[in-house]
Formats: structure tokens, sequence, C-alpha cells
């Protein structure tokens, strides 16, 4: 057979090429192409380099890899069977794109261990593997000694044309470079092909010299098909610059080794049909049935689990002895990685009561992060260029920067995007890291897709937004967020908080410091304005989502509900209703999502069926109140654009006063 006279390392990259070109034909779905021509660069950095465990994917210092082009993940999926880990067997990798596999249309790490990350919209990977380093980069400045290294390991990136073409993978890169992070190396799998054709339709800019400008370390194989020496050299050239991230410009042709189609958009993104998959067998001499691997291919594959116990076993005799010298510090280490909280640290958030002084809730952000700051070390994050309107500045660190890597404050520049991306990267590092990423509440819009993938990828980021309503004021419309949060509050399994004052603000970060060690995200969405502080909010009270702050005897004639600033409102408007005979319940209602996880019960006490008055005031659309003011209910909110002009005249002009919200409640009750 023609397959008998291949050398080893052949059968191993026509495995992974086959794998591919299988699973998608099985399928009738995928993206071949990009496992065809990169299966050598993969196979060079998996069989070579990387230093992994297959039998313990979570093994803290194993080597992160990404594939950014996440399209391409037969890829991924290829090489962790190949190596021996138990999450992608055989019959998964025949159950591509099927229901409930463990193989998904694009990588996920919640649903197949030894993927790191959530990839598929192009150029978050790379912006993932940003924040992967930053983590290994800030731990290692952390509790590394000189005579004793626990946290050493890279960051691998295979990313393509369409990562380089998307804004958030310049944003992060740009970065990436300014911090000079070593340990990032990117393979860039230059094919020259995307699903419209050839890249010379939109894509011409030399990517090399960009990344030189960014201050990368830039290499380039010009023959990515068959030159394995080539890939293994630059990638050993990458490991040695330690000041700059490197990226190695891999030339590779798209679908290798298909006759009719490789090298063209037509094996991007389907499957190459039966008659080319039994040219392209012939052409690769390969005499296989489909999903049928080569005993040496898998008896050499699978030397990875032998490496890897060994890797393993190397560290965790370098943790022990770590552990002898340096205890306080090993027992810190271990807390970070087991995902636990200090004890106590929640005695650190402050409360307030009514005769505290009016303050914006920006102001509160910055006063608990402050508090909670030396208390969780872990704790680190910064904002897009706006420290000094978020504040969002640790007062106990630095700056980070390139070789001040132990400092907890992140300037990630004007880059929103990025920015999430990059705190994705670092919740997903595995290492007990709670990162938070803060900006004006309205651009969120620059970030959604890096907000969103936080809630789908489970990665436990806390989202410090600022500048929340037409309370913004004088920068207008354009920086007033109207139907923000009730985009936001579309996205599944993200936790929006708006609180009403100091003691919610307390209570919303709580809750996202606990939801982040459990792998979960958190909008906080907080004023500019100054607001009081109100009787009846508690810490506890946030944890339900809602609950009244002002109540009376028996059943209320109205419930007004708000959230944020314009509580404050209900209860003004609560105290002249009251004083005119009426019952009446404010309630707080910082989080939907909150409320919606407590029981029925709950809900019923807080909203009885049998009151159908009902008013809810915040300062945004009105979409979505219907389902808590019902259908005799009515909402004082705000469905057009705002306006420049002071806050409090914006509030007041678009009827967001006391007088307004009392006229509505008045024509409820009739």
């Amino acid at each position: 057979m023609v397959a008998a006279t291949q050398s080893l390392q052949e059968l191993c990259i026509n495995s992974i090429r086959f794998l591919a070109v299988d699973a998608v034909e099985k399928a009738k779905s995928g993206h071949p192409g990009l496992p065809m021509g990169a299966a050598p660069m993969a196979y060079v950095l998996w069989d070579k380099f990387m230093r992994f465990n297959p039998k313990n994917p979570k093994w803290f210092n194993r080597d992160r890899f990404i594939l950014s082009a996440g399209h391409g993940c037969m890829l991924q999926y290829a090489l962790l069977y190949l190596t021996g880990y138990d999450s992608v067997t055989i019959e998964d990798i025949k159950q591509f794109r099927q229901w409930g596999s463990k193989t998904p249309g694009h990588p996920e790490n919640f649903e197949t261990e030894g993927v790191e990350v959530t990839t598929g919209p192009l150029g978050q990977g790379i912006a993932n593997g940003v924040g992967l380093a930053l983590a290994e980069a800030h731990l290692a400045a952390t509790f590394n000694k000189p005579d004793a290294t626990i946290v050493d390991h890279y960051t691998y990136v295979i990313l393509g044309d369409g990562c380089n073409m998307e804004g958030v993978a310049s944003e992060a890169c740009s970065v990436a470079g300014h911090w000079g992070l070593g340990k990032l190396i990117a393979l860039y799998d230059d094919n020259h092909i995307s699903i419209d054709g050839s890249t010379d339709v939109a894509f011409t800019e030399d990517v090399s010299k960009r990344f030189e400008a960014y201050g990368w370390h830039v290499l380039h194989v010009e023959n990515g098909n068959t030159d394995l020496e080539a890939i293994a050299k630059a990638i050993e050239e990458a490991k040695k610059v330690t000041d700059k991230p490197s990226m190695i410009k891999v030339t590779t042709t798209i679908g290798y080794g298909s006759p009719n189609k490789q090298d063209t958009a037509g094996v991007h993104g389907a499957a190459l049909g039966a008659d080319e998959v039994a040219l392209t067998r012939k052409n690769l001499g390969w005499d296989y049935e489909p999903f049928d691997i080569p005993k040496d291919v898998l008896d050499h594959m699978n030397k990875a689990i032998e490496r890897g116990a060994s890797y393993e076993a190397e560290w965790e005799q370098a943790f022990a002895t770590y552990k002898t010298k340096y205890p306080t510090e090993a027992t810190e280490f271990e807390r970070y990685l087991s995902g636990q909280l200090p004890n106590g640290w929640e005695k650190e958030l402050p409360t307030f009561t009514p005769d505290d002084s009016p303050t914006p809730t920006r102001k509160h952000s910055a006063a608990i992060l402050n508090k909670l700051a030396p208390v969780l070390p872990e704790l680190i994050g910064g904002s897009a260029d706006l420290t000094h309107s978020n504040l969002t500045e640790l007062k106990v660190s630095g700056d980070f920067q390139k070789g001040q890597y132990a400092n907890r404050n992140v300037h990630f520049g004007v880059r929103e995007h990025g920015m999430g991306a990059i705190c994705n990267g670092m919740a997903l590092h595995g290492s007990g890291l709670i990162p938070y990423g803060a900006t004006f509440l309205i651009f969120t819009d620059y970030m959604r897709a890096s907000i969103r993938l936080s809630a789908l990828s489970q990665a436990g980021a806390i989202w410090v937004m600022t500048h929340d309503s037409i309370g913004q004021g004088e920068d207008g419309p354009t920086h007033q967020p109207i139907e923000t949060l009730a985009s936001l509050r579309a996205i599944p399994d993200l936790t929006v908080i708006r609180p009403a004052d100091g003691n919610e603000c307390s209570g919303a970060y709580k809750i996202a410091v606990e939801k982040a060690k459990q792998n979960a995200p958190t909008l906080l969405a907080f004023t500019r304005q100054n607001v009081p502080h109100l009787p009846g909010t508690s810490i506890e009270g946030v944890t339900k989502g809602a609950y009244a702050i002002v109540d009376c005897d028996g059943t209320p004639d109205i419930i007004l509900m708000g959230t944020g600033s314009e509580v404050s409102l209900c209860v003004g408007a609560a105290e002249k209703l009251t004083s005119e005979g009426k019952k009446v319940r404010v309630v707080s209602m910082p989080s939907w999502e909150l409320f919606e996880a407590q029981d029925e019960a709950y809900k019923e006490s807080v909203f009885p069926k049998a009151v159908t008055k009902r008013l809810s005031v915040e300062a945004g659309v009105s979409f979505g109140w219907a389902k808590y003011v019902g259908s005799e209910g009515d909402t004082v909110s705000i469905d057009r654009f705002g306006a420049s002009a002071p806050g409090g005249t914006c509030m007041e002009k678009f009827g967001f006063s006391v007088d307004n919200v009392l006229a509505k409640a008045k024509a409820l009750l009739g």
C-alpha cells in the first residue's frame, strides 16, 4: 500500500486530516479545509512542544491551546482524540455536529474537556489568548520565587485570516504587544481563503508588518504544508523571545490534498463530497476506511498520556518543595485554584443609613472595590480608558505593565471589545482570578459579543458599567443608554444588577464576586448622579432580585417598582400617596434575573396577583416591564433617544420626577 511507505509523521498528519474529512462528510456539514491545511503545524505543536496531560485536562500548569479559527474545530477534536483525551472518543468524532455530542460545530469549553475557551466568532479566540497569557504573567509574578517556580506555561493560538480581519483581534493584539506577553505564541494559518473566496477581494495588508508595529516578534514559515522542520524551528525561536508575544505566519494551502478543491473557497465551509473524498484519499495515499486510524499513529500520539503524567508529576514535586519553603503563599495559591473565597471577605462590604450623604453609585462601586481589593487579591481589572470616570482603580496596587505583572490595575485603552475578550480569557484560565472590565454602559454595544460569550462560555467576569442613563447628561444621546439594559437582560445566563443606593451596591458586588467563583458573569450598572440612601434597602434584598423597601398594612392599593436612581422617585411618590390615605408598596428591583430565580411563593409575596395597579419607573425603554406591571399597569420610561443637557434637566424633562410618578400612580388608581 502507498500508505505503508509514508513516514510516521505523515501518517499522523494525514490521520488528523482524514478524521476531519470523514467527520464533516458524515455530518454533511462543517469546515474541512482548515484542518487539512493546518494539520502539519498543529501536529508539530502538540507532538513536539505542548505540555499537557490528557488524563487530567485541568492540570494547572498545562500549556493552553486555542483554536481561534473555531470553524476548523475538527482539527482540535482530532488532536484530543489522538492524544488520548477521554472527552473525545471515535464515536464522538462520528457524531460531529449532532445533538448532544461532545464535538459541536465550534469549540465549547463547557462541553468538551481539553477545549479552553469557546471560539467561533472570529477574533475572540486570539483575544481570549491574550487574557490567558495575562493571567499566566500575573500569577507567575505573584507566586514564583527566585528559587521556586510553580507558574510557567505558554498560551498557543492558531488563528486565520478571518481572525486577523476582525477588530477584536486587533484591539487585543495591540495591547498584548504593549504588555510584552512573551509566553503568547500565535500561529497564523495564512491560507489566503475566506468564505467569499480569495482574501484578495478585501484583505491585502501585510499582516506581518502590522504585528511588528504592535510590538510582536514575527516569523514566517513559507511552506507550512510539508516543512515540519521549519515549523518546529519557528516555534523554538518564538519560545526564546521572552519580552514580546510571537506571531508565526505559516503559509498553507486550505484543503491540502484535495485535487479539485484545495486552495478554493469550496473547501472552506462544506463537505468535500464522496467523489472528492475518494480522490483525496488516493492523492494522499490514505488507504484506510472512514474513521480508521493506523495503530502506529495511535501508539505514537498516545505517548502524550505518559508525557503528560510525567509533566504533572514533576510539577507536583516542584509544588511540594514550594509548599515547604513558602507555606503561606502555597496556601493562598491553593485557595485560588480551589475557587474558594477567603473566610469573612463579605464583612468588608459597607452598609449605609438614610442619614448618609447622597452619593453616585459609581462612587460606591469605587469604595467597595477598594474595600475588597486587600482581602481579594485575585481581583484584577480596569477600564477602557475611563478609569477616572468609572472609578475602578485599586489603590493597593500599581499598574499592570510590561515587567510589572504582579500589579492589578489593567489599562485596556480605548478597546472595549478587546477588554471584554481579554477578561473572559482571564476568567477561563482556571486559576481563580476575578477579572473586571469597565466602561460607560452605552459602550457595552462595542463589546456585546464578548459579554454574550462570557455568559455562554461560563466565564466569571464582572462588567462594571457606569453613566447608566439619561442622567449621564451633557454628553447627549450618543452617550445615554436607552435600550441598553433591556438588551443586556435578554442575554441568557447574564445577571444584570442596577443598584439603587450604597447598600444595594454592596449587595451587587456580593453577588458578582460569588458568581465569578461559580463561573458566571455579572453586569453592574451605576449612576453618574447622586442618589440618596433609602430606608429598607439591604445587601440581602439584592440577592432576591426584587423586594419591598416601603410597605403597608394589608394588601396594597398600588405597587410602585423601580431600579437604580429611579427607586428614590418611587419612595417620594409613595410618601405623598400614603399621606393621602393610599396603601402603597415600593419594590426595589435591582435584578430581574435574580428575581426570576426565586420560587413562586416569594414572587407572589412581592407582587401579589390580587394587586393589579402597578407602576414601573426606569430611565430606559418600557420593553420588558409588561411582565411585571401587567395589563392594568403602566410605566414611567423613555422610548426615544435622550438629549444633551445637564443630567437633572434630562431626568425632569423626560418625566423622571416624583411629581410625574405621583401623577401616573394617581391615574392608575382612578
